[in-house]
C-alpha cells in the first residue's frame, strides 16, 4: 500500500543523477492520460445539451467529464465520471478517467483504487496500466511500476509514456543500455518530446558516448529553449569533452533560466576557472 508520505512526494522519483549531472526527473504528460475515445469536444454548452437529451447515457457524462477535466474543472469532472460509473459499473474507461482527475488533485489513494478497478474490468487497458504504473513509479515502488509498463507494452500500446517512464526506472537502476533502448523507442513514437532526448542523453553520458549525449542535449534545448536541465547537462558533456568555453555558456543559459539551480551554478564556477587556465 502507498503511504501518505509517498503520495505527497509526487516528484520523488528521479533519473540517475551523476556527481556533476543535472537530471531530468519529470515524466511525460500526455493527452493520452485521458481515455483516447472519450472525445475532444471543449464546448461545455453543447455537451450539456447532449446530457440533457440522454440523461441515462454514461458515454455522455464520460465525454463531458473529459471536457471538464481538460478545462481544469476537476470537481465537475469527478461528478460526471461518477455518474457514468453509476449508470454503467463496468465502464472501465470512466474509472481510468476519474483516476486521472484524482491524481491531478493529489488524491493518489483514490486514483489507485480507480485504476485497479479499470484494470480488473480490462486487464489490457493501457491507459489504466500506464496511469497506475506512474503512481507506483513516483512512490518508488519500481517493480510494480515496471510490471504495469510491461503489461501495457505486451498489450501493444502506442503510448510513448510506457517506454519513456520504464526507461527512467532503468536509468535510475543504472541499466543504461536498456534505458537508451526504451527512450529510443519512445522517441520513435513521439519525436517531439525534449525530455526524452534529455534523458537519453544522460544515459549516453553515463556510457561515455559523448557524441550521442551532445546530440541529444542539443535536440532537447533546440526544442525547449527553457529546459534548464538540458542546458546544464549539455554543459556537463561539454566540460567532460574539454570545451570549457561552450560548457560555461551552457551552464550560464541554465542559470539564467533557473538562478537557483545548483548544477548550473556549480558548473559555471568550475568552468569559469578551467577556461581561464586554458
Amino acid at each position: 500500500m502507498i503511504s501518505k508520505q509517498q503520495t505527497k512526494s509526487f516528484l520523488a522519483v528521479t533519473s540517475l543523477c551523476f556527481a556533476l549531472a543535472a537530471c531530468q526527473t519529470a515524466g511525460m504528460q500526455s493527452g493520452a492520460d485521458f481515455d483516447r475515445n472519450a472525445g475532444t469536444a471543449d464546448n461545455i454548452a453543447s455537451l450539456n445539451q447532449v446530457v440533457a437529451k440522454s440523461p441515462s447515457d454514461p458515454n455522455a457524462y464520460n465525454i463531458r467529464g473529459t471536457a471538464y477535466g481538460r478545462s481544469g474543472q476537476f470537481d465537475l469532472a469527478l461528478q460526471d465520471y461518477t455518474r457514468a460509473i453509476q449508470l454503467n459499473p463496468n465502464f472501465h474507461q470512466a474509472y481510468a478517467n476519474r483516476a486521472l482527475i484524482y491524481k491531478k488533485m493529489g488524491n493518489m489513494q483514490a486514483a489507485l483504487a480507480d485504476y485497479n478497478q479499470a484494470i480488473a474490468l480490462d486487464p489490457t487497458y493501457d491507459v489504466a496500466l500506464i496511469g497506475r504504473g506512474d503512481i507506483y513509479r513516483v512512490a518508488n515502488q519500481l517493480s510494480q511500476a515496471v510490471s504495469d509498463y510491461n503489461q501495457a507494452i505486451i498489450a501493444k500500446t502506442r503510448d510513448p509514456r510506457a517506454y519513456y517512464h520504464r526507461g527512467l526506472i532503468f536509468q535510475q537502476q543504472r541499466n543504461h543500455a536498456q534505458a537508451i533502448e526504451d527512450f529510443t523507442f519512445a522517441l520513435s513514437l513521439d519525436a517531439s518530446n525534449p525530455d526524452a532526448f534529455n534523458s537519453r542523453g544522460v544515459s549516453y553520458l553515463a556510457q561515455g558516448d559523448m557524441r550521442g549525449a551532445l546530440g541529444d542535449f542539443s535536440n532537447a534545448v533546440r526544442m525547449d529553449r527553457k529546459n534548464y536541465r538540458a542546458w546544464a547537462n549539455q554543459g556537463i558533456a561539454l566540460e567532460k569533452a574539454g570545451d570549457y568555453e561552450k560548457a560555461y555558456d551552457s551552464f550560464s543559459r541554465a542559470k539564467f533560466i533557473n538562478p537557483n539551480y545548483e548544477p548550473a551554478v556549480n558548473g559555471m564556477n568550475r568552468t569559469r576557472k578551467l577556461r581561464n587556465r586554458a
